[in-house]
């Protein structure tokens, strides 16, 4: 196995630039996902790895390869996509095996190969059927099995559970979590859905219209963001930010929860900025009367309030056990200090 290294990579479309100078390392045997929004590059990023979109300029390397031109088939990489992309003519086990076929493997080699595969990912009741004939689940494992029979260097997924529906969703995470963790290659995963970069990660790079707004393990993202754009991206639900002003000794006046909090923060007072705090780090005061409950959402275990300030911002609290808020209770807010954070309004950097 080996890791995966670009340094100042680059990619243009014409004279549009899309992707600008990223630096990373993948570590050997890491589970790297990219996150971010919509068309913040994160799938041209891992289609750059794979080969299938030439590097404008800068340079990557698996392991102690430099492989910036080189031609996909020879990156030693193998790439699960969206779509299954499975014959529908052919068996899983004729699936899994064909491109090994291809190469000219002998049959005993894609058979072994193939029953490897097979095990891992317990598809042995399916060996026989064709694709028709399977879930969005099962497909997805056998292209996931096609990839494995392969014994690629690293493996790519580029937003493999879209097209499931939620339950299968959180089964294929299990899987694919347990696939690292026996096989322990190397894995960059490409998804829009931070839920199941959190799960998954050993390590997140958080993208943004082409550039890295910051790498770490998933808990370092969440309780120690640079910015406020990785606040609100990583964390569901999103973290609440509300306007303030920065006084002195690092307390924020912040009007929409009528109060000033004293977060210790540095920053030169009276300067703008966005006061942060995460729904479940807020819990509500039944005998308070500075906010008013406009709705409430219900998941079983635990509801969220969505609370409206007298600014006309609107705050999200997440609530647990039995008493919950109902729409139009007017409540207070308790929360701890030390877990809010501040980021200048213009910049939006963190304000530490």
């Amino acid at each position: 196995m080996s890791g995966v290294t670009l340094n100042k990579v680059i990619k243009k479309y014409g004279d549009v630039q899309v992707i600008h100078g990223i630096d990373l390392e993948v570590d050997d045997g890491e589970f790297c996902v990219f996150v971010g929004p919509s068309g913040c590059g994160k799938s041209t990023l891992l289609r750059m790895v794979a080969g299938l979109e030439e590097t404008t300029d800068g340079q990557i390397n698996i392991g102690n390869r430099d492989v910036t031109r080189e031609d996909p088939s020879q990156r030693g990489v193998a790439m699960v996509f969206q779509t299954y992309a499975l014959y529908p003519h052919m068996t899983v086990r004729d699936n899994m095996g064909f491109g090994l076929k291809m190469n000219g493997f002998p049959k005993d080699v894609i058979k072994e190969k193939v029953a490897e595969a097979t095990r891992i990912l317990k598809l042995e009741p399916y060996l026989d059927r064709k694709p028709a004939a399977l879930s969005g689940g099962q497909r997805q494992r056998v292209s996931i099995g096609r990839a494995i029979v392969r014994g690629p260097e690293v493996f790519l997924f580029d937003e493999p559970l879209s097209n499931l529906d939620a339950e299968l969703r959180v089964e294929m995470r299990v899987e694919i979590a347990r696939l690292h963790k026996e096989i322990g290659a190397t894995m960059i995963y490409v998804t829009h859905d931070q839920v199941e970069a959190m799960t998954l990660a050993d390590k997140i790079v958080v993208l943004r219209l082409g550039i890295i707004e910051q790498v770490g393990s998933p808990m370092d993202l969440y309780r120690d963001p640079d910015n406020k754009f990785v606040a609100g991206f990583i964390g569901s639900p999103a973290m609440n930010f509300m306007d303030g002003t920065l006084g002195e000794g690092g307390v924020v006046s912040v009007p929409a929860m009528k109060m000033d909090v004293s977060t210790g923060v540095g920053g030169a007072a009276g300067a703008r900025v966005s006061y942060g705090i995460r729904p479940e780090h807020l819990v509500i005061d039944p005998a308070g009367d500075a906010f008013k409950v406009d709705m409430t959402e219900s998941l079983g275990g635990i509801s969220y309030a969505y609370l409206v300030a007298d600014t006309g911002e609107r705050i999200i609290v997440e609530e647990r056990g039995d008493v919950r808020s109902n729409e139009g209770d007017v409540v207070g807010l308790n929360f701890e200090h030390s877990r809010s954070y501040v980021f200048d309004a213009e910049s939006e950097m963190r304000i530490r």
